[in-house]
């Protein structure tokens, strides 16, 4: 059954004593996005969020939130501690510097700031620790978010399936007034020719095979049959495990482009009058067809 790409997703566990909450948010878009908000002491794990997220999903906008809480002290919050030798070694260097060029001015915080490497990151053993906790919560917040997007595809589904047999309903009652349209514009056709032709002498079979050639031209039969061939894998494709978003939204234009062929070479008025009916009714499937992964 085709999914939605709307949903939203939530779990929470206690990573490193903290309780730990992931919201996963999933909106439309033309291909897969993914975007993380996340802690600084997670930051080195953002690739293998991405990783996980494309496994899972093949299209939409995926914002992925994971916030820790903490109650401890600014070093606890950022994951992150000092690496005390190396800013011993940094204010060194920059005294050394400041004797060296006789310069007057002060050492001060703002000057060892910039050496970002003075902050020492967990250890990598410690990272893959947190991935394995991490990758658990965010299992149980995509199957939350899987479910969301399946519950709203099953909606999207019943109404696609409504409004495309709107459409073979329409081009049914097309496809029985075609024969008796086409037999209306041979006639007038005739009649027309004769009409002009008042005072000349007529090939009768000379007329006929010209009036069978336009006839010819204004047959829809053949774009009837391949409009029902898409409406028959449209409901084919609505059935699919899946991700048939793009492939739903491509049939949809090639049904579009058969109505307007249709409409474009028959003169009814009946026909016509169907054919901007179906065309509506189309529009209205493929806004919703924007919403299917």
């Amino acid at each position: 059954m085709i999914k939605s790409m709307t949903g939203y997703g939530r779990a929470e566990t206690i990573l490193k004593g903290k309780r730990t909450v992931a919201e996963i948010k999933s909106l439309n878009h033309r291909y897969l996005e993914v975007s993380l908000r996340l802690p600084p002491t997670l930051a080195s794990l953002e690739m293998e969020i991405k990783k996980k997220i494309a496994k899972v999903f093949s299209r939409g906008k995926i914002e992925v939130s994971i916030r820790m809480d903490y109650n401890g002290s600014p070093d606890k919050v950022t994951g992150l501690d000092l690496n005390i030798p190396l800013i011993r070694s940094y204010y060194s260097l920059l005294c050394r510097i400041k004797q060296e060029l006789n310069m007057k001015d002060e050492i001060t915080l703002a000057m060892m700031a910039p050496f970002m490497d003075a902050f020492a990151a967990p250890e990598e053993d410690d990272i893959a620790a947190t991935w394995q906790l991490l990758e658990v919560m965010l299992d149980e917040a995509l199957v939350a978010l899987t479910a969301m997007r399946e519950k709203e595809g099953d909606v999207l589904c019943r109404d696609l399936r409504d409004r495309v047999a709107t459409v073979a309903r329409l081009l049914d009652v097309v496809g029985n007034r075609g024969p008796q349209a086409l037999t209306a514009y041979q006639n007038r056709l005739r009649e027309r020719i004769k009409e002009l032709a008042v005072d000349m002498e007529i090939d009768e079979s000379r007329l006929m095979q010209e009036i069978a050639i336009m006839a010819e031209k204004s047959d829809i039969m053949e774009e009837i049959v391949r409009l029902r061939s898409h409406i028959d894998q449209f409901n084919d494709m609505l059935q699919s495990d899946q991700a048939v978003g793009r492939k739903v939204d491509f049939l949809v234009q090639e049904m579009g482009r058969e109505v307007n062929t249709i409409g474009s070479k028959s003169g009814d008025a009946e026909i016509s009058r169907h054919v901007i009916e179906i065309k509506s009714e189309l529009a209205r499937i493929r806004e919703q067809v924007q919403n299917i992964e």
